[in-house]
């Protein structure tokens, strides 16, 4: 499964949900208002930028923002919201094309840095924000948990949503790869089911901080969610701000 198959116009018209799941008011407004402060004044770089989720409502605040987006369907989804002198983006691959100029901030939200599927691309990715940052720049990533304690010897997945409305969602893990599936299926009342799929390559917060210090980043703060909330054992995801020497 290639990214640029997965992402294409069938799931662009089906990303947007206004008003709710990451759409929802409660989920969008602590993000976009901890990466204005990250933004410290400055420009804006949203790596997988889709269908601008994050960084129209980023712009609106005040911030220039620049997307990079692999998928041309979810960038014509974005232009219907956003213009291009509003909003530019470069279509290519996140962690090798390169927007102009200089950043004071360069973020990947909602898992997407686990849609490179290799550590290497990983790795690229985390340079390829360095080389978009200004001195002192800070590169921010939100990325799940892999739940491989709920893992029972011998078995391989995990379901970890259900919606009595007709949603169900399942891991499958591949633990010596360092793979995930993540199978999504949509059902009403009939005897169909609708399943998509997508895979990662998922990272532990302390490998990603191997490939930030490779890159020559220093974790800053590392916290469970966008609003500061503490970061444990438990939690299921975090939002890590790595930062470039001043």
């Amino acid at each position: 499964m290639r990214q640029e198959d997965i992402w294409d116009a069938d799931a662009a018209a089906r990303y947007d949900t206004p008003g709710s799941g990451v759409f929802a008011p409660e989920v969008l407004g602590p993000t976009v208002d901890r990466l204005e402060q990250l933004a410290d004044g400055g420009r804006a770089l949203e790596l997988a930028v889709g269908t601008g989720r994050v960084a129209i409502p980023l712009a609106e605040r005040g911030v220039p923002v620049v997307g990079i987006e692999l998928s041309q369907p979810m960038v014509d989804r974005l232009r219907e919201k956003a213009p291009a002198e509003q909003l530019p983006v470069v279509v290519g691959d996140m962690a090798t094309s390169r927007a102009d100029g200089q950043f004071t901030l360069v973020y990947l939200v909602y898992n997407t840095i686990s849609n490179l599927l290799t550590q290497d691309q990983q790795v690229e990715c985390f340079r390829n924000a360095a080389r978009h940052l200004a001195p002192g720049g800070c590169f921010v990533i939100e990325l799940w948990v892999p739940e491989l304690r709920k893992l029972p010897v011998g078995t391989d997945a995990t379901v970890w949503h259900t919606d009595p409305s007709g949603y169900i969602a399942l891991d499958t893990y591949d633990v010596l790869q360092q793979r995930v599936v993540s199978h999504h299926f949509r059902f009403d009342d009939s005897k169909v089911a609708r399943l998509t799929r997508s895979p990662h390559r998922y990272i532990w917060p302390s490998e990603l901080d191997l490939m930030a210090r490779l890159a020559g980043f220093e974790l800053e703060s590392r916290h469970a969610d966008w609003s500061g909330a503490r970061f444990t054992a438990d939690s299921r995801s975090h939002v890590s701000v790595y930062r470039l020497p001043s």
